[in-house]
């Protein structure tokens, strides 16, 4: 048992040895820059984003490359969780809206869960250049710190969001459609239609400041969970007796939250796209056609 502990803390690291003296081993909110080429630099969380990247690629490749009629293994599984999240994002986006879109956010949802949870893989974070303090090893730059506890990965994924959704609902709508959408309403004559345009002009102001507001939300409600609950384990680490113990019950929770923060995240931006070119403008008649962005549809 004594084996295991030890073990345990070599692959978490050994923060608890501050722990008396004030000195809790905490996650920066800024990440660590490993590489500097001046013009270009690589961050600890640019490598966990990369090397998420790298494996779904891999795990797609292996998964995919016999194609067997009847699936079996990993085929299996890759096909019935593609297949499930279709049939849950067809249910928010429509049919007619699926075929352009469930790349992006097929692609967004399993990143994020993946980025999620290998940033609960012992040695994230933990592993690294440090310092030795009164003989003791203090972590100063890990290597590896999770992908989306980076404030600049989170605005990224939401910036990329925004374009598109950009793109797709001037595509589908055109650019008269789109500002009708934001800015339409009409009713009443003479004065009264006056009056309802500056009613309708206003509420439109008030859409477009909530639309420049949704990236920011969305990468700060992304990051303030991530950031938070590998605090929280940091936290848990540091203390003297206990460190390889008790953030153990957590790394659960953590798993369960990094599958909701990526459901949240994904459904949030489908949602939004629904909103603008959904399933209830086709059925109106306004001659939405769903964006043609990707091979999913074929």
């Amino acid at each position: 048992m004594r084996l295991l502990a030890m073990l345990w803390l070599i692959l978490v690291g050994a923060p608890w040895a501050f722990a008396a003296e004030g000195k809790p081993h905490e996650l920066s909110p800024k990440a660590t820059i490993l590489w500097d080429f001046g013009w270009f630099a690589i961050t600890n969380s640019m490598v966990v984003t990369w090397t998420v990247a790298a494996l779904l690629i891999v795990i797609t490749q292996v998964a995919m490359s016999r194609g067997n009629a009847v699936p079996t293994g990993l085929q299996n599984f890759w096909e019935w969780l593609i297949e499930g999240l279709h049939e849950f994002l067809e249910g928010l986006l429509g049919a007619h809206l699926i075929k352009g879109t469930f790349w992006f956010f097929a692609s967004l949802f399993l990143f994020i869960l993946f980025t999620n949870w290998f940033g609960l893989v012992p040695g994230v974070g933990t592993v690294g250049w440090g310092v030795v303090e009164d003989g003791h090893f203090h972590l100063t730059d890990p290597w590896m710190r999770g992908g989306n506890a980076d404030l600049n990965m989170t605005s990224a994924m939401a910036l990329l969001f925004f374009a598109l959704w950009l793109f797709w609902s001037i595509r589908a709508l055109g650019v008269g459609g789109f500002l009708a959408h934001i800015f339409g309403g009409q009713g009443g004559t003479g004065a009264m239609r006056v009056f309802f345009v500056a009613i309708f002009f206003f509420v439109g102001l008030i859409e477009v400041i909530s639309i420049a507001f949704r990236p920011v939300s969305l990468s700060f409600r992304l990051y303030g969970n991530v950031f938070a609950g590998e605090n929280i384990l940091e936290s848990m680490l540091a203390h003297p007796w206990l460190g390889w113990l008790l953030p153990l019950p957590f790394y659960f929770l953590e798993l369960l939250v990094g599958l909701v923060q990526a459901l949240v995240f994904t459904l949030l931006t489908a949602v939004f796209t629904s909103l603008m070119i959904g399933q209830g403008h086709s059925e109106q008649g306004h001659g939405t056609k769903a964006p043609e962005g990707a091979p999913a549809g074929h």
